[in-house]
C-alpha cells in the first residue's frame, strides 16, 4: 500500500483510540480541563476591531426581542378591553398596533444581519490572513511535522465556524438570556403561582446542559480532527493521482478513504445523539410545564380568579420563551464547535515562528572576521531532528567545512548520509542543534532571515513548482530582477523550451507543474537559484533529471555562473563533481575527507566506490543517517 494511505491508516488507528480526549495528532488536552469561554476569549485581539458593530447588532437583537415580549401584553389588553367589550373597531385598532409590532420585530432581526455581515466577513478574513502570514514563517521542522490536511482544515471549515459563531450563538446566547430572564419577570408579575410552575424544569435543564457541553465538547474536537485527517488523504490522494494509477493502489485508498469517512460519520453521530437529547429534554420539559400552567390557568379563569386577557398573555408569553429556551442546547452545540475550532487555530498560531520544534542551543561568542573566514564555513555543527529517538545518532555531528570565496565545493556522500540535511541548515530552513555556520565571517543566526535567502539561494532537490507563470516561478527567486535577469537564468538552465510554450515564459505551468516533465521543472527550478545573481549557491543535485545532452549544456553554462559566486554543490555523478574546484566527502555525520577529484579518488576508498559504476563496496560501509 501507499505511503498516502499508511500514514492517513495510522492517524485513524490513533485517533480512534480515545474517544474522549481532544486529541490532535500534536497535543492531547483532557476535556475535562478545557474552558469554551477561556478558548473563545483568546480571540478578542481579533474581534476588538468589529466589537461596536457587534454590541450594535446585540442591542437591535434585544430591541427585536422585547417587542416579541409586548405582543403577549398587546393580546391581554385586546381580550380583556375590546373582545371583553364586544367592540370590533377597538380589535382593528389593537389588531393594527399587533401587525405593526411584527414588522418591528422583523425589521429589527433583519438589521442584526445587515449589520453583522460586513465586519464578520472581515474577521474572518484576518484570522485566514494571519494564519497564512504566520505558517510562512514557521520553519521547516514545524511543517514536517504537521499534515497538510490538518493545517487546511485549519485555515478553512474552522475559521467559518468561528464566523457563524459570532453572526449567531454569540449574539442569541445573550439575546436569549435576556430574552428568558425578563420573560419570566413578566410571568411573575401576571401570576406568580403559574410562573413557578414554569420556572420548575429550570435546574433539571441546567445540569443536562452542562452534562451536555462536556461530552459534545470533546466529540467536537474528535471530529474536526478526522475531518482534518480526511483532508490530508483527499490532498496526497489527489497530487498523488499517477502514483494510484500507476501502482493500482486505487481500491486501497479507496479503502482507507472510506475508514476515515466512516470513523468521521460515527463521531457526528454521536454529536447528532447528544445534540437530540438535550433538544429534547429542553423541549419536553418546558412543554409540560406550560401545559401544566394552562390546565391551572384554566381552573383559575372558571372560579373568576384570572382574566382571560391575563391567561391569554401568560400562556402567549411562555410560548414565546419557548424558542429561547429550547435553543440552547443548539447554540451551545455550536459554541462547543466554535471553542474547538478557536483551539486548533491557535495550536498553529502559539508555535514560536522563530525555533518552533527546534532544540535549544546554545550560541558562541562572536568574534572579529578575518580573512581566513571568507566564504561559506561550518564549524563544529551538530544536527538531530526533534523526532528523532534519544538513542539515535545525530545525522550531522561535528561537520567542519570551509568553502573558500568565489570556489565551488561539491558535497559527495552515500545516500542517507545528510548532504540534503546539511544544505538545508545554510538557509536556516532547519536550525543546527550545535555548531556555527558563517558566511563571510558572519554568523547566520545574527542575520535576518530575509537578508540571509537574499544572500543564499537555493536549487532544491524536489523541483517545486506553482500554479503560475513560468517567468513568476522562476522570478520567485529574485522578485526585483528584470526580464533581461529571467531570459539569462533560462538561458544558463537551458530552459529554452519555456519560449516555445503557448504564450512564452507567461505560460500558466498547472498545480505543482505537473504540466512540465521532471527536466523541465528542474531546469525552472535551476533558473530560479540563479536569476538573482546570489553570492552564495546551493545546488541539490541539480541535474538529476537531465538527459546526457542536456546535462552537458546545463553543466557549460552553470561553469559560467560559478565562477562568480561561492557554490556547494550536492553531486552524485562524476559529472556533477567536474563543475567543482574542490570535493568535500560526508561519511558518518562528519567531513572525512577534502581535495580535488582526482586527489580522491586516489586517496579515498568510500570516494572512489561512491563514484565508481563497479557496485565494489569499500572496505568500511558508509553510516546512514537519515534520508
Amino acid at each position: 500500500m501507499v505511503a498516502p494511505t499508511l500514514s492517513v491508516m495510522t492517524s485513524v488507528t490513533s485517533s480512534a483510540a480515545a474517544p474522549a480526549v481532544e486529541a490532535s495528532d500534536h497535543g492531547t488536552v483532557p476535556a475535562g480541563r478545557r474552558s469554551a469561554v477561556r478558548s473563545l476569549l483568546r480571540l478578542w485581539p481579533y474581534v476588538r476591531p468589529v466589537r461596536g458593530t457587534l454590541v450594535a447588532a446585540a442591542l437591535v437583537s434585544v430591541g427585536g426581542s422585547a417587542l416579541t415580549l409586548v405582543i403577549p401584553l398587546a393580546l391581554k389588553g385586546i381580550v380583556d378591553g375590546p373582545v371583553t367589550r364586544r367592540d370590533p373597531s377597538g380589535v382593528w385598532l389593537g389588531g393594527a398596533v399587533l401587525l405593526a409590532l411584527g414588522i418591528a420585530e422583523a425589521a429589527l432581526f433583519g438589521a442584526r444581519r445587515v449589520l453583522t455581515a460586513r465586519p464578520l466577513a472581515r474577521f474572518e478574513a484576518d484570522l485566514r490572513a494571519a494564519l497564512f502570514s504566520h505558517l510562512q514563517r514557521l520553519p521547516v521542522a514545524f511543517h514536517d511535522r504537521w499534515p497538510s490536511g490538518q493545517l487546511l482544515s485549519r485555515g478553512t471549515a474552522d475559521l467559518t465556524l468561528l464566523r457563524i459563531f459570532l453572526s449567531f450563538p454569540l449574539t442569541f446566547l445573550l439575546v436569549n438570556a435576556v430574552t428568558v430572564v425578563t420573560g419570566f419577570a413578566i410571568l411573575l408579575a401576571q401570576e406568580w403561582r403559574l410562573g413557578l410552575v414554569l420556572l420548575a424544569p429550570a435546574v433539571p435543564v441546567m445540569v443536562m446542559c452542562s452534562v451536555f457541553e462536556r461530552r459534545f465538547g470533546a466529540a467536537a474536537r474528535t471530529a474536526r480532527d478526522r475531518l482534518g485527517d480526511l483532508t490530508t488523504l483527499m490532498e496526497e490522494s489527489v497530487l498523488g493521482i499517477r502514483i494510484l494509477k500507476g501502482f493500482g493502489c486505487h481500491r486501497a485508498q479507496e479503502r482507507a478513504f472510506a475508514a476515515l469517512a466512516g470513523r468521521l460519520r460515527e463521531t457526528e453521530l454521536l454529536k447528532a445523539r447528544l445534540l437530540g437529547t438535550v433538544w429534547a429534554v429542553v423541549t419536553v420539559l418546558p412543554e409540560l410545564a406550560i401545559g401544566t400552567a394552562l390546565v391551572l390557568g384554566a381552573a383559575e379563569v372558571a372560579d373568576g380568579t384570572l382574566s382571560a386577557g391575563t391567561l391569554v398573555a401568560f400562556l402567549s408569553t411562555a410560548l414565546a420563551l419557548r424558542w429561547p429556551v429550547e435553543s440552547f442546547g443548539f447554540l451551545l452545540a455550536i459554541t462547543q464547535d466554535a471553542a474547538t475550532a478557536a483551539d486548533r487555530w491557535f495550536e498553529v498560531m502559539d508555535a514560536p515562528p522563530a525555533a518552533a520544534g527546534d532544540r535549544p542551543r546554545a550560541l558562541p561568542a562572536p568574534r572579529p572576521a578575518t580573512a581566513a573566514d571568507g566564504g561559506l564555513r561550518l564549524t563544529g555543527v551538530r544536527f538531530r531532528y526533534p523526532d528523532a529517538p534519544p538513542d539515535a545518532p545525530p545525522v550531522l555531528d561535528g561537520v567542519d567545512l570551509h568553502v573558500r570565496p568565489g570556489e565551488t565545493m561539491a558535497l559527495v556522500g552515500a545516500t542517507g548520509s545528510g548532504k540534503t540535511t546539511l544544505t538545508a541548515l545554510l538557509p536556516r530552513l532547519l536550525e543546527p542543534t550545535a555548531g556555527r555556520i558563517t558566511l563571510d565571517g558572519r554568523d547566520i543566526t545574527a542575520l535576518p532571515r530575509e537578508r540571509l535567502r537574499a544572500l543564499v539561494a537555493v536549487a532544491f532537490e524536489d523541483p517545486v513548482l506553482f500554479s503560475a507563470s513560468a517567468g513568476e516561478n522562476v522570478l520567485m527567486g529574485a522578485p526585483a530582477a528584470t526580464e533581461d535577469d529571467l531570459l539569462r537564468a533560462l538561458a544558463v538552465a537551458q530552459a529554452g523550451f519555456v519560449h516555445d510554450l503557448p504564450h512564452g515564459h507567461r505560460t500558466q505551468v498547472g498545480e505543482q507543474g505537473l504540466s512540465l516533465s521532471g527536466g523541465q521543472r528542474q531546469r525552472l527550478a535551476l533558473a530560479r537559484a540563479v536569476v538573482g545573481r546570489p553570492p552564495f549557491l546551493v545546488l541539490d543535485d541539480p541535474l538529476s533529471a537531465l538527459d546526457v545532452r542536456t546535462e552537458a549544456l546545463v553543466e557549460a553554462a552553470l561553469r559560467e555562473v560559478l565562477a562568480t559566486t561561492t557554490a556547494l554543490v550536492v553531486a552524485h555523478r562524476p559529472s556533477t563533481v567536474l563543475l567543482a574546484d574542490r570535493v568535500a566527502l560526508l561519511s558518518g555525520g562528519r567531513i572525512t575527507a577534502v581535495g580535488t577529484h582526482r586527489e580522491l579518488l586516489h586517496h579515498s576508498e568510500e570516494y572512489a566506490w561512491l563514484m565508481s559504476a563497479s557496485g565494489r563496496a569499500p572496505g568500511r560501509s558508509p553510516q546512514g543517517a537519515r534520508p
